[in-house]
C-alpha cells in the first residue's frame, strides 16, 4: 500500500509543479514510476478523480484567485492555465462555479474551490510522538477587531470530526474569499461564541469589520474584538508527519508561561489553527492579555 501512496503522490507533485504546463498522462504516469493505465487507476482509487479532472479542478481554483486579487485578463489566465482559449475557459469556469469569470472578475463573491490533500498526509498513520530538538517559534502578534465568517458544526472538536459533520468542501468556499490574514483559519471558540447545538471548533476567514459583502448560505458571522496573540510556530515538516508536528508544537504550547513576557492567557478570545503547511510549520494562534 505505501508504494502506491507514493506513487499517487509524486503523481500530484508533478502536477502542482507544472500546472501551467501542458500535462499528459504520459507525464504523470512518468512520474509515478508505473504504466499509464495503472497509474490512472491507481490515482482514481486514491483521490476519487482522473488526472485531467484533477488538473482541471486546480486550474480553475488558481484562475479564481487570480481573478479575485489582481487585474489579470481573462485570456492572459486562461492561455497561461492551459485551456487553450477563452472559450473552453469560460465554459469550464460556469459549468464548475456557475458564474462567468469577466462577471466573477468585476464582482467576485464565494465560491466552492476544489480542496486538494496530498495522499500521503491523507493516509499517514498517526506516529508514536518523539520529542526532538526541534525549534518552535513564539512571537507576538496583534490582531484588529474584526469580523469573522464562520461555519458551524455540531459537536467537533477538531478537524477531521468537523469534516465528517459539514464536509471538508467548505475550506475551499473560505479560500475564495479574501482574508485579512491571506488564508481561511480553524477556530476553537469560546463559550459565548458557540450556539446552542453547535460546535466549538469552526473554519472560518477573518474580514474587516466594515465588511458589506456576501455571506455563503449557512455562515454565522462574529464580530471580534482587537486581541493580542502568541504565535506558536513548529519547524517544517513532511506532509505525512503533520500529526507529529501538531503533537510537537502543543507540547510546546502547555510548557510556555506567558508570564515571563508579562502576559496571561485570555479565554475570551479564539484559538485559532492555519492550515498544516509542510513547507512553513504548523502554526497556531494562542490569545493573551
Amino acid at each position: 500500500m505505501q508504494e502506491q501512496i507514493d506513487a499517487v503522490q509524486r503523481m500530484q507533485d508533478y502536477i502542482h509543479e507544472h500546472l501551467c504546463e501542458k500535462i499528459s498522462l504520459a507525464d504523470v504516469a512518468r512520474a509515478s514510476l508505473f504504466s499509464p493505465w495503472h497509474a490512472r487507476r491507481l490515482f482514481i482509487a486514491y483521490t476519487g478523480l482522473s488526472p485531467a479532472d484533477y488538473i482541471r479542478k486546480l486550474r480553475l481554483r488558481e484562475s479564481v484567485l487570480r481573478l479575485r486579487d489582481s487585474d489579470t485578463k481573462i485570456l492572459d489566465v486562461a492561455l497561461d492555465l492551459g485551456f487553450g482559449s477563452v472559450d473552453s475557459y469560460q465554459r469550464a469556469f460556469k459549468r464548475e462555479f456557475g458564474h462567468n469569470p469577466k462577471a466573477y472578475a468585476s464582482n467576485p463573491v464565494p465560491l466552492r474551490l476544489f480542496t486538494f490533500y496530498g495522499t500521503k498526509s491523507r493516509y499517514a498513520e498517526r506516529k508514536t510522538l518523539t520529542m526532538s530538538a526541534r525549534t518552535v517559534f513564539v512571537q507576538v502578534v496583534e490582531k484588529p477587531a474584526r469580523k469573522a465568517i464562520i461555519m458551524r458544526g455540531v459537536q467537533a472538536t477538531e478537524y477531521w470530526a468537523y469534516c465528517e459533520e459539514v464536509g471538508c468542501d467548505v475550506w475551499g468556499l473560505l479560500t475564495s474569499m479574501k482574508s485579512l490574514c491571506g488564508e481561511p483559519v480553524c477556530m476553537w471558540l469560546p463559550k459565548a461564541y458557540i450556539k446552542s447545538g453547535t460546535s466549538e471548533y469552526v473554519q472560518g476567514v477573518e474580514v474587516e469589520r466594515t465588511f458589506a459583502g456576501v455571506v455563503p448560505d449557512g455562515f454565522d458571522v462574529i464580530d471580534l474584538p482587537a486581541s493580542r496573540y502568541l504565535l506558536f510556530q513548529g519547524e517544517p515538516f513532511k506532509e505525512e508527519d503533520y500529526n507529529q508536528a501538531i503533537d510537537e508544537l502543543r507540547e510546546a504550547e502547555k510548557k510556555y508561561d506567558p508570564a515571563v513576557i508579562g502576559y496571561q492567557w485570555d479565554e475570551s478570545n479564539p484559538k485559532i489553527q492555519l492550515e498544516p503547511i509542510g513547507t512553513r510549520g504548523y502554526i497556531e494562534l494562542l490569545p493573551i492579555k
